[in-house]
């Protein structure tokens, strides 16, 4: 039977290797003159997303994205456009925003907190338990 004890010492962990990540990823997006909220962005436009897909994506109200997208805007990253229903507004990444995506996602992958200190066994064993965590259910 689990102790109290064990269950916070776990518990700390997995919140210290969350910030650790959180940390690794702003430091990453930072080098590309970008906010970790802007980089996430980015990741997201694998394709031409409604506004509200990427703020649902991103745990945000619409109205902050609207202030991320100006800002992704201005920097010729993205582009708004219309989709089939016109109402809807798109992100796209245009082409320097497509590169930009590229490069950032290189860059996290290679620095994140989970791909440089676990080799792909360890990385296969922790997505393998994190599923198992993520499992509904006690």
């Amino acid at each position: 039977m689990p102790t109290l004890s064990e269950a916070h010492l776990l518990s700390a962990r997995l919140f210290q290797v969350t910030e650790q990540m959180r940390s690794d990823f702003a430091a990453v997006a930072a080098e590309f003159g970008l906010t970790a909220l802007q980089a996430r962005s980015l990741l997201f436009l694998d394709r031409a997303r409604p506004m509200r897909a990427v703020a649902d994506h991103l745990s945000c109200e619409p109205s902050n994205l609207t202030g991320v997208a100006d800002r992704l805007e201005r920097s010729g990253l993205v582009e708004r456009v219309a989709g089939q229903d016109r109402r809807v507004k798109l992100l796209q990444l245009t082409p320097d925003g497509a590169d930009l995506r590229a490069r950032l996602a290189e860059r996290v992958a290679n620095r994140s907190t989970v791909t440089a200190k676990l080799d792909a066994a360890e990385r296969r064993t922790l997505s393998t338990l994190l599923d198992r965590l993520l499992e509904p259910g006690p």
